[in-house]
């Protein structure tokens, strides 16, 4: 369905931006932020007033609140927030330092818990609504190398399943979205490496550094396809509450939680021993 009005955090580049110009070219209208107007000049140009754009950063949360509101108010009725803007820190987690563990879970959690907080008491009001939380494969599965990543992208995955529960009856539906490699900007142009620490040169946290820096690994997914995806998943009702994108998210995904959960179920007795 067309003439819908959504609001994207970090178009950028990237899911964002390619989101955006799918939307727009189909007669829809965006709400959009963004750390670099330049940018978007491009579909500003193209598309004028049906493209409204604001300066965010994902960090300070008090702007993010204003920006949500700035949306609201401007457009009357936003029937589908998207929150994509994030990054990637790579590296050993004691490679990582204290400034960069706080931007990583403040881009990728803190900032995106503000978005969706401040989204809802509009979406409440005007009955109902549908979220998309762009995650990643690194929500449901683990890989060394990327613990803070991980922990950002866990922590928003606990969130929003919460949160789904929550808003229900308000007619406002949730989904995560888990894409795997995909060819955009995120690997090789959004992703911060940490410092390297000569301990972890033989630890499998290494893996990603070396990959990181032969920019030679041609991942799997298409962007436009993807994003064609979770656009068309606003029209399933009710929201899935997932969607995996891309075979490598999706094999990975399905390997670690199979893996989890044999390991659960062989505690079975251990869990019931602890009972009074």
């Amino acid at each position: 369905m067309t003439g819908r009005t959504w609001l994207i955090t970090g178009v950028s580049s990237g899911f964002g931006k390619e989101m955006a110009a799918q939307l727009l070219a189909r007669g829809d209208r965006v709400a959009g932020t963004s750390r670099r107007l330049d940018a978007v000049a491009d579909l500003q140009t193209r598309y004028g007033d049906r493209f409204w754009v604001a300066p965010l950063e994902m960090t300070d949360l008090a702007a993010v609140r204003r920006t949500v509101d700035a949306a609201f108010d401007a457009h009357g009725r936003i029937d589908v927030v998207v929150s994509n803007a994030g990054y990637g820190l790579f590296g050993a987690a004691e490679e990582c330092s204290d400034a960069e563990v706080l931007h990583q879970i403040g881009t990728n959690l803190a900032g995106p818990i503000q978005l969706l907080r401040a989204s809802l008491p509009h979406l409440r009001r005007q009955g109902g609504g549908r979220i998309l939380q762009v995650s990643s494969v690194g929500g449901q599965a683990a890989f060394p190398g990327a613990s803070l990543y991980h922990a950002s992208k866990w922590g928003i995955e606990g969130f929003v399943d919460a949160l789904a529960q929550e808003v229900e009856p308000f007619g406002i539906g949730c989904t995560l979205v888990e894409p795997g490699g995909a060819r955009t900007a995120f690997r090789y142009g959004g992703a911060r490496l940490a410092a390297r620490l000569e301990a972890y040169d033989r630890s499998p946290a290494s893996h990603a550094r070396r990959m990181l820096e032969a920019r030679t690994a041609v991942p799997p997914g298409d962007p436009v396809r993807m994003v064609e995806r979770m656009i068309a998943s606003v029209d399933v009702q009710p929201a899935p509450r997932r969607l995996a994108l891309g075979s490598d998210a999706w094999l990975a995904m399905r390997t670690q939680l199979r893996a989890r959960l044999d390991a659960l179920e062989a505690q079975e007795g251990l869990a019931a021993s602890t009972d009074a």
